[in-house]
């Protein structure tokens, strides 16, 4: 080092001195709020797949970390697909929350990667004790919507709750126990007073036809009889044939079946369906059943979704009498 360079430091002012390190101070205050906390990574993050699971994990995670849901209101779970920054985010998390047994059939390469590359990831509907689909082309395949029987939802709560206390850095365990104990309560209430409203239907009238096979857990949990389904399958990327329609039709005339429930999506386009293929007539009554909506449109969280869900049923199979008929 020069003489020149020397002297020219030991001549800078006091004041100069200050000031520089005023400067670095401040830069150092940018960089660290720049690069997060806990070194550097950012706040502590859970990514979640489905709608209905990431409101579930909200509830319990609360504010001690991020939670990312990919799929979007109203979006069909068996075909939604992510953008390469939500892919990036399944790589970055801490936990990754999925429902599983084939659900999320276009995202679930993206889970299993994050998970090879070292990522906690947690497969609920495996860990909830899984039904098997019993008739139609899935018979004998895991069935994925647990969702429907509330006490399983109970159980899938405290499953992700000891996931995010272990896996999640940062969380304050305490905390997410108390949010997932406080949630879990809602939940035992939930499954209470569905019980309740289902126990008014005469046990002959708790058969159920639905757009495609996606009740079967809540059929065993409340005693309901699956009819039949539109789409004779677990996934709504099926198609009914007219072999199907005809066994539909003679199994709804055959049971007296009073009402259809179908996705809150398309409950017009499948009565028109049944009516151009199979002339019978009944009431299609919508569900919320594989999405929750935006707020304000009937079934923004899970509770209000099931809520909603088991008024309908309800009123679907109330008192009255079968409506089913040919034309």
């Amino acid at each position: 080092m020069s003489d020149a360079s020397t002297t020219g430091r030991r001549r800078r002012s006091p004041a100069r001195l200050l000031v520089a390190s005023l400067v670095g101070a401040l830069l150092l205050g940018v960089s660290g709020c720049a690069g997060g906390d806990q070194g550097g990574r950012g706040r502590p993050s859970v990514v979640v797949t489905t709608n209905i699971l990431g409101d579930i994990t909200r509830n319990i995670v609360g504010d001690e970390a991020e939670v990312t849901v990919l799929m979007q209101a109203g979006a069909d779970p068996h075909s939604f697909g992510v953008s390469a920054p939500q892919a990036a985010s399944i790589e970055r998390a801490d936990l990754v929350v999925y429902n599983g047994l084939g659900l999320e059939e276009n995202v679930l390469r993206h889970v299993e990667a994050a998970e090879e590359a070292g990522v906690s990831t947690l497969a609920v509907g495996e860990a909830v004790d899984p039904l098997t689909y019993t008739a139609g082309a899935s018979a004998d395949e895991p069935d994925p919507h647990f969702w429907t029987d509330p006490q399983r939802v109970g159980k899938a709560v405290g499953l992700i709750a000891d996931q995010v206390a272990e896996h999640v850095r940062g969380v304050d365990k305490a905390v997410v126990g108390k949010n997932a104990s406080a949630y879990g309560t809602q939940v035992t209430d939930l499954a209470s007073w569905m019980r309740k409203q289902f126990d008014v239907i005469p046990s002959e009238q708790r058969q159920l036809v639905t757009n495609h096979h996606v009740f079967g857990y809540l059929a065993q949990r409340f005693g309901f009889r699956i009819v039949g389904a539109v789409i004779p399958s677990g996934t709504t990327l099926a198609s009914p044939s007219a072999s199907d329609l005809t066994s539909l039709s003679t199994a709804i005339e055959t049971a007296g079946v009073k009402a259809i429930f179908a996705d809150s999506s398309q409950p017009d386009r499948l009565a028109r369906v049944l009516k151009r293929e199979s002339d019978i007539e009944v009431d299609v009554v919508p569900l919320f059943s594989e999405s929750l909506t935006e707020k304000g449109e009937g079934a923004a969280t899970y509770l209000e979704m099931m809520r909603a869900n088991t008024r309908s049923i309800s009123m679907g199979l109330g008192t009255e009498q079968p409506r089913c008929r040919r034309s």
